[in-house]
């Protein structure tokens, strides 16, 4: 009766795993309900539409791109950045200015990867978390623990099985049938894959650095975007770069410089 055992030791991990995953899809679900009202009145600037599309690396590519247009900062297809003006004009571009080096000029990888890493746009996010419209890390890690734990609790499952079912069947007929003790192991795993059918319809929806009260008003400021009628003005294209990125360029020299890459 080992197999007894090997049962019990599944319902056990099947059973902490999905339990840890369905509070973590309380606690967000909860958060969402407290935000439901979270933004209202309130109007993105692109620093926070950026971030909340796409995070801090985001707000460097749209600050570069802002500063390119201005003709402060020349973005060669080379994948150099070099400073024309080095008077940042808020905090963000004095991050970008700071980041590329006293010499004036750097790679644009490493100069937007520090940027993205500033104490500008740490504050932003800390502000948009406060007002409820961004994901906090905490909530986001969470739930993905979660389902990494319950998936990895599936294939225990299934392994404590496949050892079950290898175990050799007692020759005076005392022992339970092979097919009877599968069943019992199929019990935890339609447990855990039931948790994983139910995490993928609920959190999935669940943007990565929007909450759903950001989400509302990236929704609301691409389509004031688009009600522009494609006018060409300066913020309606950089709005399309702070929500859709660097693929909204539609400038070849720009797209060339982000897309170098380091050999």
């Amino acid at each position: 009766m080992f197999w007894v055992l090997l049962l019990l030791l599944a319902w056990a991990v099947a059973g902490a795993a999905c339990t840890r995953l369905c509070l973590a899809a309380v606690r967000a679900a909860a958060v969402d309900t407290e935000d439901a009202t979270a933004g209202q009145g309130h109007d993105l600037t692109l620093y926070e539409a950026a971030f909340l599309s796409g995070g801090p690396g985001r707000v460097a590519d749209l600050t570069m791109v802002s500063m390119a247009r201005q003709r402060r900062l020349l973005l060669a297809r080379t994948g150099w950045a070099t400073v024309v003006d080095p008077r940042g004009r808020d905090e963000m571009e004095r991050s970008v200015i700071g980041a590329i080096g006293p010499e004036g000029q750097s790679r644009i990888a490493p100069a937007r990867a520090e940027a993205a890493a500033a104490d500008a746009v740490r504050g932003l996010a800390d502000r948009l978390v406060s007002a409820g419209l961004a994901v906090p890390d905490g909530a986001r890690t969470t739930v993905e623990a979660g389902v990494r734990q319950v998936r990895l609790a599936a294939g225990f499952v299934l392994a404590v099985g496949a050892v079950a079912l290898s175990m050799p069947v007692p020759s005076d007929g005392t022992g339970m049938p092979r097919g009877l003790v599968a069943l019992w192991f199929a019990l935890p795993l339609a447990l855990t894959l039931s948790c994983l059918a139910i995490a993928r319809v609920e959190v999935h929806p669940y943007a990565r650095w929007a909450s759903p009260a950001g989400q509302r008003l990236l929704g609301a400021l691409a389509r004031r975007a688009a009600g522009t009628g494609g006018a060409g003005d300066d913020r309606s294209y950089l709005t399309s770069v702070a929500v859709l990125g660097i693929h909204a360029l539609d400038e070849p020299d720009l797209r060339a410089a982000f897309a170098h890459r380091e050999p």
